[in-house]
């Protein structure tokens, strides 16, 4: 993994809010817009790295942009090393509680250094960690809401139909019947060979999420994700024990740590991080050795476009979530092809921001 080492000299911060393809409704609310943050590095050698952390709503934007403008304060002139800035941060950070915001601009940060860095080395992502650029297997998670039976059935034959063999159905009804009409629905509109995830956004608590997981026992799912708190170990070790359908956490573990706990908890069958929770490339590298060690298949959750080459050099590597959230700025978006994210043969992660489209969609 060799490069020359590289000078943080600027970190750069811009907002935009990008249109959804189609909106994202879940039991927790609807979202039609993404407030993406997107991240530029720039160092005295001249090159760059960049990534974009995800801001769920617009009040978070310029929380995640003065955690940026601080934490370029405190790096600049600094190597571009990724796990040294990370401990840096973690230090400085401490009394604040790194959880919050400002861990989002910590792994913004790591992946941008890491980005740069694999172009310095003039490398994919992906082989600049050892591993290979091989074809990541993908799921379309980009719909199928809290719909009607009829109309996700026809929902999932156009994700499907987009390159993929795999999809995702939110749950979480109010009543129990309706997720089981739905899922019905949905896996009867399926090839047979296709594959449905499920997730509940922690809608449940842990008595109905056995109720209503064992009535989806049977059904071809392939997992069902986060059917109560994410941080209630202890409620999703009863759940997954009590179940045949294998239980799926992680997008919610903040730095490699929960993970640690939640596996030790036997909190679930699978796990997920989330790169800019789970402390970005170097988060997650630590995240996947722990389940390597645990024999825990690990997928990912968002970010697809650097989550495709980190789940390559992931030896418990399982699926790819798929969405097109940032396609809009993006100037090549991820291709897929096959149901598999087809890594691009390109120094870094392979991201660029189209200019124009930045232009177009900026908040401020």
């Amino acid at each position: 993994m060799s490069a020359p080492p590289l000078t943080i000299r600027q970190l750069r911060s811009r907002a935009v809010r990008l249109p959804m393809r189609r909106p994202l409704v879940t039991s927790s609310g609807s979202i039609a817009t993404v407030p993406l943050v997107l991240v530029d590095l720039e160092t005295e050698e001249g090159v760059g790295g960049c990534s974009y952390l995800f801001c769920i709503h617009d009040g978070i934007v310029p929380l995640v942009r003065a955690a940026l403008a601080d934490l370029l304060a405190l790096v600049r002139g600094a190597e571009a090393a990724p796990a040294a800035l990370s401990q840096k941060a973690m230090a400085r950070y401490r009394l604040i509680d790194p959880k919050s915001v400002i861990g989002l601009a910590i792994s913004g940060l790591d992946t941008a250094c890491w980005d740069a860095l694999a172009k310095a080395a003039n490398r994919p992502l992906a082989r600049y960690l050892g591993a290979t650029t091989k074809p990541v297997r993908a799921y379309n998670s980009c719909g199928l809401g809290m719909i009607s039976p009829a109309a996700a059935a026809d929902e999932v034959l156009g994700l499907l139909g987009e390159g993929f063999c795999a999809a995702k159905v939110r749950l979480g009804r109010a009543e129990r019947k309706d997720d089981l009409a739905v899922v019905r629905s949905v896996r009867k509109a399926m090839p047979s060979d296709a594959i449905l995830m499920s997730d509940y956004n922690q809608s449940l608590t842990v008595a109905e999420a056995i109720v209503r997981g064992r009535a989806l026992d049977g059904e071809g799912l392939y997992w069902i994700e986060e059917p109560i708190r994410h941080d209630d170990y202890a409620g999703n070790a009863r759940v997954a024990a009590a179940l045949d359908t294998p239980v799926q956490i992680g997008e919610n573990f903040v730095f490699p740590q929960a993970m640690a706990a939640a596996l030790s908890a036997h909190a679930c069958d699978y796990v997920m991080p989330d790169l800019q929770r789970i402390g970005g490339v170097t988060g997650w590298l630590r995240a996947a050795a722990l389940a390597d060690a645990a024999g825990v298949e690990m997928s990912s959750h968002l970010f697809p476009e650097v989550s495709a080459h980190l789940l390559a050099a992931t030896p418990t590597a399982h699926w790819l979530e798929y969405v097109d959230w940032a396609n809009s700025v993006l100037a090549e978006p991820l291709v897929i092809r096959d149901s598999m994210a087809i890594i691009p043969d390109r120094p870094g992660h392979g991201m660029r921001w189209d200019e124009a489209s930045v232009r177009k969609y900026a908040i401020d």
